[in-house]
């Protein structure tokens, strides 16, 4: 009789066919790995859904970097359901593969997620990591190399190239104290200010925040004003921008008067 192996099941995400066969072929060639191919974003949620569904959940998805972002768009393909990192409330992010991570992540957090790239980026390699990336792999690397990181990541291992450690840490910490001085300038408003600043967020404007709090429209427009001069900018967008960097979440739109903070510092 023979040992029976435990499978590692992968989905290649790409939306240039001839590659993405060709590495799906490659990989179901190691006896250890079943592989299937995606070409686009919605198709991979959707592979990932019906997977699920029927008891046989992906381990490990590889994500295109530029997935679709020379490709012209395709009737009935929108944007993916999750922003890109650090964007607006209601800005969808790019149909690319590091927004995939961040929509993998929240629909299949248990789905290890490897960006495959033509070259070294450190910025969006820390975008990667930031979404919830497991790896960052060149696409001229080694089948064995792949295969390598493919296993390193379901042991709980990131993997990154030597040569992009340096700018991937000098991104993130770039990233952090941003998120710190911003932070810090949040803290400089009042307790109503920050109140306001919730529904900013949220997406109220002057009216909708002078009944949610029980105070006049001229009230108000004064806090909007204080909110913007603490915080350095010089519109609701950006101070919208500047809030959710550092980790302020939207007035729940339950009744007037009950504004709390949804938890969470951003990923």
């Amino acid at each position: 009789m023979g040992v029976s192996v435990a499978r590692i099941r992968v989905l290649v995400v790409d939306d240039h066919r001839i590659f993405a066969e060709s590495l799906a072929a490659a990989l179901a060639a190691e006896p250890d790995v079943e592989v299937a191919a995606a070409g686009s974003g919605p198709a991979a949620l959707r592979c990932l859904e019906r997977a699920a569904a029927e008891g046989r959940g992906y381990d490990v998805l590889l994500a295109d970097a530029e997935l679709g972002a020379v490709a012209p768009a395709r009737a009935g393909v929108g944007p993916l359901p999750v922003p890109a990192p650090r964007s607006a409330p209601g800005q969808a992010g790019p149909v690319d593969g590091i927004a995939l991570v961040g929509a993998v992540r929240a629909a299949r957090p248990s789905v290890r997620t490897v960006v495959l790239a033509e070259k070294d980026d450190p910025a969006r390699a820390a975008l990667a990591l930031q979404a919830g990336a497991c790896g960052w792999v060149a696409k001229d690397s080694s089948l064995q190399r792949l295969l390598a990181v493919i296993r390193g990541v379901l042991r709980d291992e990131t993997h990154l190239p030597a040569a992009l450690l340096t700018g991937v840490l000098r991104e993130l910490l770039a990233d952090r104290k941003h998120r710190t001085e911003s932070e810090k300038l949040v803290e400089s408003l009042t307790p109503r200010e920050r109140e306001v600043l919730r529904c900013m967020v949220a997406g109220l404007g002057r009216k909708a925040v002078a009944e949610r709090l029980f105070l006049s429209p001229h009230t108000v427009r004064t806090h909007m004003q204080n909110v913007l001069g603490k915080l350095g900018v010089h519109s609701t967008l950006a101070a919208v921008a500047l809030a959710r960097r550092a980790g302020v979440g939207p007035a729940e739109l339950g009744l007037p008067g009950d504004v709390v903070e949804r938890g969470g510092q951003l990923a």
